[in-house]
C-alpha cells in the first residue's frame, strides 16, 4: 500500500469506485489480525506512532497472505498505475456495433417495471422457494414488513417515499451468517465460458460449478446494452443533453476526443469511450475502449501465465472496482466491437479477480495461490467493500446470459452481500446517514450509490430504499460541508487534502442523491448548496463523466434557509450547528458516537468552532498525512498517566449523547465519553456538556473521574495560529474572525501553549493550549468561548451543587447556566436586553433529534 505526504507526492484523490493510491513515499500494512493495524513508513520516524501501532515489515510470499493495506485511499497528484497502450482490432472482429436507441426514441414507461420483474424471478430459485429474512427495512424512519423474502424483495418504496420530517430512529436486526461464496472458476487460462460469435444470450441455467439452478435474465438482443444505458430514458436524456450542447456533456465529449487522438488524461478509464460510443453511435469511440481494455488484459495474463499476481490484486484488490468495472462496462457497450476470442477472455480474467475477492484464502493467479487477507470483504462500513461489490455487480450484469458465474455474482451482489450484510450493518449502524469512517475516507459512500442508481436503471429494482441511509445522507453531508461551502468538517482520516476542503468527491456525493432523488426538497436544496459552493463544476478530467451522467438542470431548487440549522446523524454520532445558513455563519460540529473503523479519529466528545475559517479546530489539517488520530489533535479532555497518554479504544462501547435538543435560542448535548475508554483504564468518569447559544457563543463543561496516581486531565484546544494568554482569558485573532475563552473552572491552573511543528514534524502549523488539572483525583471544566466579540463579560455564577456562570453578551442579553457538579445537566435562563425572561428551566435531559426541515 501507499501513504501519501502531500509534501513528497500531492494529495490523494477518491476515484470512480472508491478512493486509492499510487507511488509516493510507500508504507506497508500488515493483515489487521487485532483492534489496531500495524503500519510501517519507510520515511518518516513517527509514522508507527501515528495510528499507534507497532511497525511491521511482512515480505510478500506467493503461498502466504500477502501484506496489504488496510484502507488508504488514492493520491491526485501522484501518478496512476500506467495506462494500457494502445492497440488496434485484429481483422477477426465479427459482430456489428450495438444498436441503441436513436435520439428520437422515447422512454417507455413500462420498461422498468418489465425489467424489475423480470429481474426479480430471475433471482428466485427454480423450485420457487424464497429465503426470508427478520431483517427490518425502514422507510421514513418507520418500520415496515419484517417478512419481506431476501431473493424476490417486495417492490421497494418510491424514491420520494422516504418521509424524513421524523427523529433519527432505525430498527435493528440480528446479522444473518453469511452463505458460502461460490467454489473456484477455473484458472483464466483454462476458460470456462465460449461467447461464440455473440448469438448465446439466452435463459439457460446459471454455471454448475457453483450450483446454482436459477435462470439467467434474457436480453432484448445480442448487443444490446445490460447497464445503465439499457434504460431509455438515461440514454434518451444523455444524447439530448450532447445535442443541446450542455456545458458538461461537451466538456466530458472534448475529454474523450483528446484522449482518443493520443491525449493522456490522467487516470482516463476506457469505460469513458465506450459511453461516448452509445451516445453517438461513432465506432471510434468502442474502437478506443475495445483495443485500451484489451491490452490491459493481455498485460494481465501475461502475468498468469507466469503464475505471478495480476495488478488487480494490488493493495488488497482495492483498484478491483475500477479495473473489472471498466472490463464489464467497456465488454456491456462495445460488445458488438469485439470477437468472441475478446470476449472469453475477459470474462475468464474477471471472475477469477471478482472469486479470488470473496475467496481470499484459496485466490489463485495461474497455478499459484496468493492467499490474501479477505480485509474488509465483511465490512459493509468500509471503502473497500464498495469497491468489491462494483466489481461484482457490473461483472454480473455485462456479462449475464454468456457468462456461466454471472448469476453467481448478480446472487453474491443482491442477496450474500447487499440483502444479508449491509442492510442489517446499515440499519444498525448509520442511522441519520454518514460514514463511520468520517467526512474524508467516508465519501467512499458515493461509490455505493452510484450502485443503487446502476442497480435501479439496469434492472428495474430499486434497492436503495432497502434502508434510510441514502436519503438520510443528504441532510447529513450538508451539514457537514461549512457556512463558506468551501470545507467540510474535519471528521476522521483525511488523506488526499488534509486540509477537508470541499472536492469533487464531495460534489459527486451530493449529485449522485440529487439524481436519485430528484422529487425531494432535499434535492433542491443540495443543487442551491453546489450551486453556491466553491466546486460548483468537477475541476478533474476524471470526474467530467459524473457532471454530465448526473447533470440536474431538471431538478427544482429550493433555498438552503429549507434546511434546519442543526442535524444529528446518530449513527456516526455528528451532531452539527450553525447559527444560520448565510456564509457568515457561526458552526460547530459536536462528536459523539462509534469508534469502529482504522480511518476513525480517537475524537469521542471534541467539538471543532468555524466562522469566516477554522477558529478551534482538528490540527489534522495542518498535518502533512492527513491521518493524525490522536487525542491531543482533537479539542476534548484528554488524560495522561506517568506522562502517557491514555488512549479511546477502537471497538469499545460508543460514545453515549444522553441528551441533544435544538431550539431557536441554544442548542445542546450532553455526552458520556467514558464508555470508549474501556473499563481497564484509569478513566472512570468523562463527560463533556456542550452548549450553543446563538449565534456565536459556546459554554462547554466537563467532568472528569480518575483513578490511581500520577494522572492528570487536560483540557485541551487546538488553534489556528498562536494565541495570547493573559490571566484567564485566551483569545486568538484569524483574519476577520476572533476567538475568545473565558476560564472559568478550575482555578489556580497555569495554561500551557504548545507549537505543533515544535512537537510533531508532520503537523505543519498550528497551537495547542493545554489546561492541566492534577490537583485531586477528579475536575470540572467551565469555559465561555466567545465569536467576534459575541461575549462582553462571563463570571462565575455557582449555586449549591452547581458550577455556573452569568454571561452578559454583547447583543444585550443576559445568560445565567449552572451544571450540576456531581451529577449531570443543569439549568439555563436567557433574558432579553430589556430583562424579560426568554428561556427559563432545566437543561434537556432526553435526545430529541432536531426536525429535517426548518419550513
Amino acid at each position: 500500500m501507499n501513504i501519501h505526504w502531500k509534501s513528497i507526492a500531492g494529495s490523494c484523490v477518491a476515484s470512480l469506485a472508491v478512493a486509492a493510491c499510487s507511488g509516493g513515499e510507500t508504507a506497508v500494512f500488515a493483515d489487521p489480525t487485532a483492534a489496531d493495524a500495524a503500519v510501517v513508513d519507510k520515511s518518516l520516524t513517527t509514522r508507527a506512532s501515528l495510528l499507534n501501532r507497532s511497525a511491521v515489515l511482512p515480505s510478500e510470499v506467493s503461498t502466504g497472505a500477502p501484506a496489504q493495506d488496510p484502507s488508504m485511499p488514492a493520491d491526485a497528484n501522484t501518478s496512476p498505475p500506467p495506462e494500457p497502450p494502445s492497440a488496434s482490432l485484429g481483422t477477426e472482429t465479427d459482430v456489428a456495433l450495438a444498436q441503441g436507441p436513436t435520439t428520437s426514441d422515447v422512454p417507455d414507461t413500462s420498461s422498468a417495471a418489465r425489467r424489475a420483474l423480470t429481474f426479480r424471478s430471475a433471482l428466485m430459485t427454480t423450485s420457487g422457494t424464497a429465503t426470508s429474512t427478520s431483517n427490518a427495512v425502514v422507510s421514513s424512519n418507520k418500520a415496515v414488513d419484517a417478512t419481506l423474502p431476501v431473493s424476490n424483495p417486495a417492490p421497494a418504496p418510491t424514491r420520494n417515499d422516504v418521509d424524513m420530517s421524523t427523529s433519527n430512529t432505525s430498527t435493528t436486526p440480528t446479522t444473518p451468517t453469511t452463505p458460502t461464496s461460490p467454489t473456484s472458476p477455473t484458472s483464466p487460462t483454462s476458460p470456462t465460458t465460449s461467447t461464440g460469435s455473440g448469438s448465446t444470450d439466452s435463459t439457460t441455467s446459471g454455471s454448475t460449478s457453483t450450483g446454482s439452478t436459477r435462470p439467467v435474465q434474457s436480453t432484448p438482443g445480442a448487443n444490446a446494452p445490460k447497464v445503465l444505458l439499457s434504460d431509455a430514458a438515461t440514454l434518451g436524456r444523455l444524447r439530448t443533453l450532447l445535442a443541446m450542447q450542455n456545458p458538461a456533456a461537451i466538456r466530458f465529449k472534448q475529454l474523450v476526443d483528446r484522449q482518443i487522438a493520443g491525449g493522456n488524461a490522467w487516470a482516463y478509464e476506457h469505460w469513458y469511450s465506450a459511453m461516448m460510443s452509445q451516445i453517438t453511435q461513432d465506432p471510434k469511440y468502442c474502437q478506443h475502449a475495445v483495443a485500451g481494455t484489451d491490452a490491459y488484459v493481455a498485460s494481465e495474463e501475461a502475468l498468469i501465465s507466469q503464475n505471478q499476481r495480476a495488478k488487480v490484486a494490488g493493495d488488497s484488490y482495492l483498484q478491483i472496482g475500477n479495473r473489472i468495472g471498466n472490463v464489464a462496462l467497456v465488454y456491456d457497450w462495445c460488445r458488438g466491437s469485439m470477437t468472441s476470442a475478446q470476449r472469453m477472455r475477459w470474462t475468464n480474467y474477471a471472475n477469477q479477480a471478482v472469486w479470488n475477492v470473496w475467496n481470499p484464502r484459496d485466490a489463485k493467479w495461474g497455478n499459484t495461490v496468493y492467499a490474501w487477507s479477505g480485509w474488509s470483504t465483511d465490512n459493509p462500513s468500509n471503502n473497500y467493500y464498495y469497491s468489491f461489490m462494483r466489481a461484482t455487480m457490473l461483472l454480473g450484469l455485462a456479462t449475464r446470459g454468456e457468462n456461466p458465474q454471472a448469476q453467481a455474482w448478480l446472487d453474491m451482489f443482491r442477496t450474500t452481500r447487499f440483502e444479508n450484510q449491509l442492510v442489517p450493518v446499515f440499519l444498525r449502524d448509520l442511522a441519520g446517514g454518514g460514514s463511520l469512517e468520517g467526512t474524508g475516507y467516508g465519501v467512499a459512500m458515493g461509490s455505493l450509490f452510484r450502485l443503487y442508481d446502476w442497480w435501479q436503471k439496469s434492472t428495474g429494482e430499486n434497492i436503495a430504499n432497502r434502508t434510510p441511509h441514502a436519503l438520510e445522507s443528504l441532510p447529513y453531508m450538508m451539514h457537514s460541508i461549512v457556512p463558506t461551502l468551501n470545507k467540510v468538517a474535519p471528521t476522521g482520516d483525511h488523506s488526499r487534502d488534509a486540509g477537508a476542503n470541499l472536492f469533487d468527491s464531495h460534489r459527486d456525493y451530493l449529485m449522485l442523491l440529487i439524481r436519485m432523488y430528484p422529487e425531494n426538497p432535499l434535492a433542491g436544496i443540495a443543487k442551491s448548496l453546489l450551486a453556491a459552493s466553491s466546486v460548483q463544476q468537477m475541476r478533474n478530467g476524471y470526474m467530467y463523466y459524473a457532471d454530465y451522467l448526473l447533470e440536474h438542470s431538471d431538478v427544482p431548487a429550493q433555498p438552503l434557509s429549507r434546511l434546519s440549522t442543526a442535524y444529528w446523524a446518530s449513527g456516526v454520532g455528528q451532531f452539527s450547528m450553525r447559527s444560520s445558513w448565510t456564509p457568515t455563519a457561526t458552526y460547530s460540529n459536536f462528536i459523539c458516537g462509534p469508534y469502529k473503523e482504522v480511518h476513525a479519529s480517537r475524537d469521542q466528545g471534541s467539538f471543532v468552532i468555524f466562522n469566516g475559517d477554522w477558529l478551534a479546530m482538528d490540527a489534522n489539517i495542518f498535518s502533512r498525512s492527513g491521518i493524525q488520530q490522536i487525542e491531543a489533535t482533537h479539542n476534548l479532555v484528554r488524560v495522561e498517566q506517568n506522562g502517557q497518554v491514555v488512549k479511546q479504544l477502537l471497538n469499545t462501547p460508543r460514545c453515549v449523547m444522553q441528551a441533544l435538543a435544538d431550539n431557536p435560542n441554544f442548542t445542546y448535548g450532553l455526552a458520556n465519553v467514558a464508555p470508549v475508554y474501556g473499563t481497564k483504564g484509569p478513566v472512570a468518569r468523562m463527560e463533556r456538556e456542550f452548549l450553543f447559544i446563538k449565534p456565536s457563543t459556546f459554554v462547554v463543561f466537563d467532568r472528569a473521574q480518575t483513578t490511581g496516581t500520577g494522572v492528570q486531565r487536560i483540557w485541551t484546544l487546538n488553534l489556528p495560529v498562536a494565541p495570547t494568554v493573559e490571566g484567564d482569558r485566551i483569545s486568538m485573532v484569524r483574519g476577520s474572525s476572533r476567538l475568545d475563552v473565558h476560564r472559568l473552572a478550575p482555578q489556580g491552573v497555569t495554561p500551557r501553549v504548545v507549537s505543533w511543528p515544535t512537537e510533531l514534524a508532520d503537523v505543519q502549523s498550528g497551537f495547542r493550549v493545554d489546561v492541566p488539572d492534577a490537583m485531586s483525583d477528579s475536575s470540572v471544566f467551565l469555559n465561555v468561548l466567545s465569536v467576534n466579540g459575541s461575549v462582553q463579560e462571563a463570571v462565575r455564577s455557582d449555586a449549591a451543587g452547581q458550577t455556573g456562570t452569568a454571561i452578559r453578551l454583547a447583543d444585550g442579553r443576559t445568560v445565567t447556566v449552572r451544571f450540576s457538579t456531581r451529577g449531570s445537566g443543569g439549568s439555563i435562563e436567557i433574558r432579553s436586553p430589556s430583562g424579560g425572561v426568554q428561556v427559563s428551566g432545566a437543561l434537556p435531559t432526553t435526545v430529541q433529534a432536531p426536525p429535517l426541515l426548518a419550513n
